[in-house]
């Protein structure tokens, strides 16, 4: 039986990297001491400000930078994998990347960059952000088991993990940054529900707590069951990801065999 414990952490990124990086480590000690093997962080963890402003561009990084760097160093000093978004250089000096990586104590093991970007709500996240390129899933294994990666609003588009599922992945990592609003709680978790039931896998995910986001991270099973989850604090919640639970559900409900549709990109 191949299982994982796994960690959703919740914080509230700031206006300092150097800050919000050791609430990160002070997050990935905790959330090792209860035996997650991965700590999952949210959208822009290694800086944020609302509203967005120059500042973004100021302080976004390589994919290589210090943040990254420093999450690898936590990642070796715990024994752990750590997922977290950043903000990345950009291909021009105004506009950024909303880039989600994955790394142990050695290497980079995934990035993926948001492909929906947030123009919605009355927010416009493509004033800021540039949109990722589509791309294979960009997916990694521990102990047998395919995590894979997506990006807040990518919830709202199910090809997106439908994709992730296609590949092979176990979980859908989600990081996130949920902004509160009429019935976005609800959404939030409904969506979250929704990608795991439909596509049968879990589905972990990550976002800032109020006041600016909805909070209530959490883990998903392929059933749709919340297994773990956190309020509207600062904290962490893991649970124990198996294999197995993922073939018996696809074996009753065999979902992803019977579809007669695929994906294909616009």
């Amino acid at each position: 039986m191949n299982a994982l414990a796994i960690a959703v952490a919740q914080f509230a990124p700031t206006a300092g990297a150097g800050a919000n990086l050791e609430l990160i480590g002070e997050l990935v000690a905790r959330a090792r001491g209860r035996g997650a093997g991965l700590v999952l962080f949210p959208e822009y963890s290694s800086y944020f400000v609302d509203p967005f402003d120059e500042s973004v561009a100021d302080n976004a990084e390589d994919i290589d930078g210090p943040f990254v760097q420093g999450l690898r160093t936590l990642a070796a000093q715990h024994g752990v994998h750590i997922v977290a978004g950043l903000l990345e250089r950009g291909s021009d000096d105004r506009r950024v990347r909303n880039t989600v990586v994955a790394v142990d104590g050695e290497r980079m093991l995934a990035r993926y960059r948001k492909l929906h970007l947030y123009d919605a709500f009355g927010q416009r996240e493509s004033d800021w952000i540039e949109a990722g390129e589509i791309e294979p899933p960009q997916t990694f294994e521990i102990d047998g088991l395919r995590f894979g990666l997506m990006t807040c609003y990518d919830l709202r588009f199910p090809e997106v993990s439908r994709l992730l599922a296609d590949a092979g992945v176990d979980v859908a990592l989600v990081p996130a940054e949920w902004v509160r609003g009429p019935l976005k709680e609800h959404h939030w978790r409904t969506l979250l529900h929704a990608r795991a039931i439909e596509n049968t896998m879990y589905v972990a995910a990550a976002d800032h707590p109020p006041p600016l986001g909805v909070g209530h991270s959490m883990i998903v099973d392929p059933q749709g069951v919340e297994i773990a989850a956190v309020g509207t604090t600062t904290d962490v919640a893991v649970a124990h990801i198996e294999r197995d639970a993922i073939s018996n559900v696809r074996r009753v409900n065999p979902a992803l065999r019977l579809r007669r549709f695929g994906v294909t990109p616009l």
